[in-house]
């Protein structure tokens, strides 16, 4: 049932189903203009290095097919204990067709463990027969990566109502600008006297032939303070885009490449249209066109399926994590610097109603430097379980999730989301904020019955963040700018991080107290002291599921 191009030129397709049961992958390859072979697997973010790899060659006379592995080196070894299992291969009229199958976990330390989350897929495309497999040099290969979520949830698809109409938003026939990475922004807006609907449901539409180019799109509702957003299509980026554009931020719709149709639970539905809610709407499409493709034409968007017939309930869209502020930030250098965002008990308590919220999807959002983001729940400083959680995640490739099962919050409960980034390629401090430089951890996550609540995050109190600063001073050789006229941003510039001034900050994230966000749609807070709170205290944490083996065949 899933589908997706793993080449920019659609070469190579790749369909998938998941047995939860058995705890297997099928894989099927069609392969449309085969020539010697070609490699396909995974690994930890899309490298050649360290890779788990099915290989199909040929030496000009035979084919083979084998289960592999690659050294630190991009060398390739056959592996001991064969674990892609080749089920079947045939001819047919568009390409070759290959089906194999391949269990989550194989407790062989050479494969990758396939989890929930983003999965990192690689392919290479062998031109030329070879003689073994090791006389395969990876670097002299045509390859690349596509990321998906493989692992879907497997949950039962909601009927649609028999009253249920269709609209689509998509872009004007435009001309796909001929570079690699282009944001296309297209503003449209609801009929006069548009009434209140709740969307039920919406997939992807995309113009035929350029499946492999649009990489994600999302669907804005403006902000209902303007009466007016003027009309644009062009890049995002552009200086003629109207600045008013910005105020466009509510999200309706999200996909991202592999991703199904997006279904909302029978009793909810996300409300669009109405009095107190704009008509004008923002579509925004990434291409990703790394063969730089000259004059290709696109009218991809999204198609909405709405009704009059209002569900129970409407959904609500949250923000977790931490508030977009340079108080929290990252040292240059660090393969795994962990910053955490708290949603308080406090601030659930008096915003949630007493039957509490149901969470059915989640969109995990960090810029360029997140590698993993998680969100757990929390009752009475006892971790419950894990709301989404994404151990490969990759900031390219951000989606909205439906989740395996709802989770209930209640009164009381603590949304905890940790996010851990690489900033090894940097020379400078990393601060919080909203350029691509900068970095965000957040999980938008949605739910019903919709509540004010529509943001419950924490940054660290800015007193305690100088008084970092203060003992940086002391210690060090090097001044770091203190007066109050320096920003923050440029404080942290001027640390010179030496491993004493990185745990030192390690340290005060995870001890001094936090200033809470707990805002009302309207930026306006929740009654209650928000400042200098306690960090939430967590006396028993989820224990990490270690995964079973099926014995390999």
């Amino acid at each position: 049932p899933y589908k997706v191009p793993l080449d920019p030129r659609g070469l190579l397709e790749l369909s998938w189903n998941v047995s939860y049961p058995k705890q297997v992958v099928h894989f099927q390859l069609l392969i449309r203009d085969l020539q010697f072979g070609l490699l396909f697997g995974m690994s930890d973010r899309g490298e050649f290095e360290n890779a788990d790899l099915a290989v199909l060659w040929s030496d000009g006379h035979n084919s083979y097919f084998g289960d592999a592995w690659s050294d630190a080196k991009a060398q390739l070894h056959m592996d001991s204990q064969q674990d892609y299992q080749l089920l079947r291969a045939w001819r047919a009229p568009e390409g070759l067709y290959l089906l194999f199958r391949r269990a989550f976990s194989t407790c062989d330390p050479k494969d990758y463990l396939i989890e929930d989350g983003t999965v990192h897929l690689i392919y290479g495309i062998l031109e030329k027969p070879v003689h073994s497999l090791q006389a395969i040099n990876i670097s002299a290969i045509h390859r690349g990566l596509q990321r998906v979520q493989l692992l879907k949830p497997n949950i039962t698809i909601p009927k649609l109502p028999s009253d249920r109409k269709i609209m689509e938003i998509t872009a004007p026939d435009v001309v796909i600008p001929s570079q690699e990475t282009t944001y296309w922004c297209y503003m449209t807006e609801l009929p006069e006297g548009f009434p209140k609907h709740h969307i039920i449901m919406y997939e992807p539409v995309i113009t035929a032939g350029n499946e492999a180019l649009v990489h994600h799109m999302e669907v804005f509702q403006c902000a209902a303070e303007f009466d007016t957003f003027p009309h644009y299509n062009g890049p995002c980026d552009s200086k003629m885009k109207p600045d008013r554009l910005n105020y466009c931020r509510h999200v309706l719709a999200a996909w991202a490449m592999g991703a199904q149709a997006f279904y909302y639970p029978e009793e909810a539905g996300l409300a669009f249209g109405g009095p107190g809610s704009s008509r004008y709407l923002r579509l925004e499409i990434h291409y990703h066109n790394p063969l730089v493709f000259k004059d290709r034409h696109d009218s991809s968007g999204i198609r909405l399926y709405y009704t009059a017939t209002l569900r129970r309930y409407n959904a609500g869209i949250m923000e977790l994590g931490l508030v977009y502020t340079p108080v929290m930030a990252i040292p240059p250098g660090e393969d795994a610097f962990v910053l955490t965002g708290y949603c308080t008990d406090k601030c659930t308590q008096v915003a949630l109603p007493a039957a509490g919220i149901r969470i059915f999807a989640s969109q995990l959002h960090t810029h360029l430097a997140g590698r993993k983001v998680v969100t757990v729940l929390a009752r009475n400083g006892r971790e419950q379980q894990v709301v989404n959680a994404d151990g490969h995640y990759s900031p390219p490739f951000q989606e909205i999730r439906m989740l395996k099962e709802v989770v209930a919050v209640l009164p009381g409960d603590e949304l905890i989301t940790t996010c851990t980034y690489n900033t090894q390629n940097r020379s400078t401090a990393t601060v919080g904020g909203f350029g691509i430089m900068e970095e965000m951890c957040v999980n938008y996550v949605h739910y019903y019955p919709q509540t004010e609540l529509e943001l419950c995050k924490s940054a660290v109190d800015p007193g305690y963040l100088h008084r970092y600063f203060t003992l940086v001073n002391r210690f060090n050789d090097e001044e770091v700018c203190m007066s109050p006229q320096v920003s923050v941003p440029q404080q942290f510039y001027s640390v010179p991080w030496n491993t004493f001034n990185k745990d030192v900050l390690k340290a005060l994230y995870g001890s001094a107290p936090i200033s809470m966000h707990c805002n009302k749609s309207s930026a306006v807070q929740f009654p209650g002291q928000w400042e200098k709170q306690p960090l939430p205290i967590i006396t028993e944490r989820l224990q990490e599921a270690t995964p079973g083996c099926l014995p390999a065949p």
